[in-house]
């Protein structure tokens, strides 16, 4: 399933399709439904598809779908905020710049950091690189390097990290490679498995289970976990 970016700019919930789910116009706010949009997957469909285009459905029963509202209400975004704003002050205060290589969060690492006011002034770019061709394509590392750890991986995770750093010249580069699931990876680890490499003046890298199976959970546990991973790197 292809994943795409959604037209949504200046909408809110009340101008949401009238074939929309009424979940989806359950959102309070817009900061919700914008979520709920970017963790919907489309196939390859226009951008400017509706609400009722989406494979929402896909989600299956209504359960599913109220767990992945409750994912936005309870914080699973908001929650982000605080910590990309502690890493932008940071780098801000130390003239610093930050580029993002993540895989499994599909780009909510960058995201966060984007949301943040003023992003400009550290946030140098950022690729989702989510197979092969991508890190090769994106992140200009060659198939030697790639071939020698596997993803989900920290020895991985750091090729990442310092392959975007270099890539973009920044001061800073994180690097996610995981498995959010609802199953495993073909190599053997478990959903709710990832690993997290910072590269810079130090280096930092973990590995985190969440235990989980729940795809859109994990990839806001690997988010946090990538972004608290930063704040500890990076000096005061």
């Amino acid at each position: 399933m292809a994943e795409a970016a959604l037209a949504v700019d200046g909408a809110t919930p009340s101008h949401l399709d009238d074939g929309a789910d009424p979940l989806i116009l359950g959102c309070e706010t817009f900061a919700e439904s914008f979520a709920i949009w970017g963790f919907l997957a489309h196939d390859g469909g226009p951008a400017e598809a509706s609400a009722k285009d989406l494979p929402w459905n896909a989600l299956g029963d209504t359960a599913s779908k109220t767990a992945l509202l409750g994912v936005c209400r309870n914080g699973a975004v908001n929650d982000l905020i605080p910590l990309a704003e502690a890493i932008a002050a940071r780098l801000k205060a130390r003239r610093e710049s930050i580029a993002i290589a993540e895989s499994s969060t599909g780009g909510l690492i960058s995201a966060a950091l984007l949301a943040v006011p003023g992003a400009s002034a550290y946030f140098l770019g950022g690729a989702v690189a989510y197979t092969r061709q991508a890190k090769i394509l994106l992140l200009g590392l060659d198939e030697a390097a790639l071939a020698q750890f596997r993803p989900a991986t920290e020895p991985h995770a750091v090729l990442l990290a310092r392959g975007v750093q270099a890539r973009f010249a920044a001061a800073w580069g994180l690097g996610e490679t995981g498995a959010t699931g609802p199953i495993g990876n073909r190599y053997g680890d478990p959903a709710g498995h990832t690993c997290l490499a910072v590269a810079g003046s130090v280096e930092r890298v973990i590995t985190l289970e969440t235990g989980s199976a729940e795809r859109f959970a994990n990839m806001h546990a690997f988010a946090v976990a990538a972004l608290k991973l930063l704040a500890d790197a990076i000096p005061q």
